[in-house]
């Protein structure tokens, strides 16, 4: 095994001028695919463990999974708990060996945010975990939270820097125009707000929403500091359609190992596509 806490990892790619693809799980073939695809890119990867996975497989299962999957894996590899709004919760991970946690009080009146979130980092950097905080709503749905887009709001600069001074967070997420699922028109990042929030705030920020945000887009966003890039929708498109590709043809395929299987190729694809649009292939050895 080959893991790395994702303050290591993520500082390293924001001082490098690439960014970690933070990639969603939802069972073992997912879980196979986004690893695999380190392993031949020999890119370091964050695998996240959201609250969808949660609710139906559980954290402590996932977790072991990827255990049994990561060995004889080289490339440095972060699991991450994507979007907790449960302090517990992080706990369970924390004392679960994840490397990296996301307490996620964006819905919270700015205080109780920065309360719980400090809290949080106390603990996570006593154990040399790495903690992301967010500052702002994103639009959309991730992991059964919602966030209407009128309330999806642009993070400003000067929140971005309060939040990040008080709870001493090792990378920030914050609103530029991104939302969580499908977007039903082209997404435009606001750069210019990316730009100020970057300069003011000086460490490795995130962007949350990744799928579908076209290339050019994020090849900017990381020029501008972005370091951590979270990719979900994209993935549980290519699993869906790579079932598809064998049910369709052949409906009466049983094989689970075939139409799963066939299913973690697409995403594996996929996965080996948004690291190279990051640039973080080849960079393990900087491990």
């Amino acid at each position: 095994m080959s893991y790395l806490s994702g303050n290591i990892m993520v500082k390293h790619a924001w001082q490098s001028g690439y960014a970690i693809g933070a990639f969603s799980a939802h069972n073992a073939e997912t879980i196979r695919a986004i690893i695999s695809a380190a392993e031949e890119e020999q890119a370091p990867i964050m695998l996240q463990i959201g609250q969808r996975v949660i609710n139906t497989l559980g954290l402590i299962q996932m977790k072991k999974m990827v255990d049994c999957f990561m060995v004889g894996i080289t490339a440095p590899v972060c699991i991450h708990l994507d979007h907790s709004r449960q302090f517990s919760q992080v706990m369970e991970a924390v004392k679960s060996d994840f490397h990296s946690v996301m307490f996620d009080g964006s819905h919270l009146p700015i205080d109780e945010n920065v309360k719980i979130t400090k809290a949080v980092a106390d603990v996570a950097h006593a154990l040399k975990i790495g903690v992301e905080g967010e500052i702002g709503k994103i639009g959309g749905t991730e992991d059964d939270i919602c966030v209407s887009e009128q309330d999806a709001l642009i993070t400003t600069a000067e929140e971005a820097l309060f939040f990040s001074q008080k709870t001493n967070v090792d990378y920030l997420a914050v609103s530029i125009g991104t939302a969580h699922g499908l977007y039903k028109r082209e997404p435009k990042l606001a750069f210019k707000r990316l730009d100020e929030i970057q300069k003011l705030v000086n460490k490795p920020i995130v962007l949350h929403g990744g799928s579908g945000v076209p290339d050019d887009q994020i090849q900017k966003a990381v020029s501008l500091g972005i370091a951590k890039v979270n990719i979900d929708t994209e993935l549980r498109q290519a699993f869906t359609h790579g079932l598809l590709e064998i049910l369709q043809k052949e409906p009466e395929e049983y094989n689970l190992a075939r139409s799963l299987g066939h299913g973690e190729k697409r995403v594996k694809e996929k996965v080996i596509e948004k690291i190279r649009l990051l640039g973080s292939q080849g960079k393990a050895s900087a491990f």
